[in-house]
């Protein structure tokens, strides 16, 4: 039977994430508080990019087949980028598609042969991450599910470190009842823990210092990052989630407002803060106006 209150929480980081991506992309061109707010209130449709049409195609994946299917899962982001290829996709994963069906290499392998044959450690694995946040909540083998599906376009360990903090953020989320007290310090301190890799460790330990010192957004993307460099833009996601938790809104403002990659570090914000706080926490006149909606909508209730 579906459980309704964890059904709000699913549909939270679904629809969260893509609403993060859009409205995060929007501010590319409204990057003024006040200004951002009237475009969105004048817009009739607010539209995502590659980040969730990704993560569409990997809730895809996972749920006709059940597990991380890394060919299935390559193929289903590459009849995705067929159908839509202006979503906003950056030079790796088209290239990994191509390699595919030129010269039929696994997309693993092709995805390892990018930049000099160490792979990406882009942000683009953990912005559509959400899906196996949600699918594997539960599951202790969250971390390398995550980096499973990582591995398909983003092979750097890096890359696959960072997605799988940010499905770990997701579950750990998902698991708590945002109507008691946020346990900052335990969300925190798991996260440093659960990372793997120098570079996300580190950030992860500056998010905590950074957030537990109260520093100012401003302050702390300049210490954090927010490029498309997943280790620089993944924990400053974190932290407009971590500042702002009981607030949907000031989450996505907080990682979208302070420059960067605008549209991936909405997405990965808000699929955490919708885990956490649920569908209705969002606002119904955002809600309304996202694309495909009811699609998203529907993979989330699936999941």
């Amino acid at each position: 039977m579906t459980d309704p209150y964890m059904e709000k929480k699913f549909l939270g980081a679904m629809v969260g994430s893509a609403l993060g991506d859009a409205i995060g992309e929007l501010a590319f061109a409204y990057p003024d508080k006040d200004l951002l707010c009237s475009k969105i209130h004048e817009a009739t449709e607010l539209r995502y990019t590659d980040d969730t049409a990704m993560a569409i195609g990997l809730a895809e994946s996972l749920l006709e087949m059940g597990r991380i299917d890394q060919q299935h899962l390559g193929k289903t982001f590459s009849d995705n980028f067929d159908r839509e290829p202006w979503r906003g996709y950056a030079p790796g994963p088209p290239t990994i598609f191509s390699e595919v069906k030129q010269r039929g290499f696994s997309y693993v392998l092709a995805a390892e042969r990018l930049f000099g044959e160490e792979g990406s450690f882009g942000n683009g694995a953990a912005m559509r991450i959400v899906p196996v946040g949600l699918f594997f909540y539960d599951s202790k083998e969250i971390y390398d599910e995550a980096c499973a599906s990582a591995q398909v376009t983003h092979a750097h360990p890096v890359g696959m470190d960072g997605a799988a903090v940010q499905a770990i953020a997701i579950a750990e989320a998902l698991k708590l009842d945002p109507k008691g007290d946020f346990p900052l310090e335990e969300f925190t301190e798991n996260l440093v823990r659960k990372s793997r890799t120098a570079e996300i460790y580190e950030k992860m330990r500056i998010v905590r210092d950074m957030v537990s010192q109260g520093a100012a957004p401003a302050s702390a993307a300049d210490s954090i990052g927010r490029s498309v460099a997943v280790h620089e833009s993944m924990p400053f996601a974190l932290y407009a989630f971590l500042l702002n938790p009981a607030s949907f809104e000031e989450c996505i403002y907080c990682a979208i407002l302070n420059g960067g990659d605008r549209d991936t570090l909405g997405a990965m914000a808000g699929a955490v803060s919708g885990a956490y706080l649920g569908i209705d926490a969002i606002p119904p006149g955002w809600r309304e106006k996202l694309e495909n909606r009811s699609y998203i909508e529907s993979l989330a209730k699936d999941l």
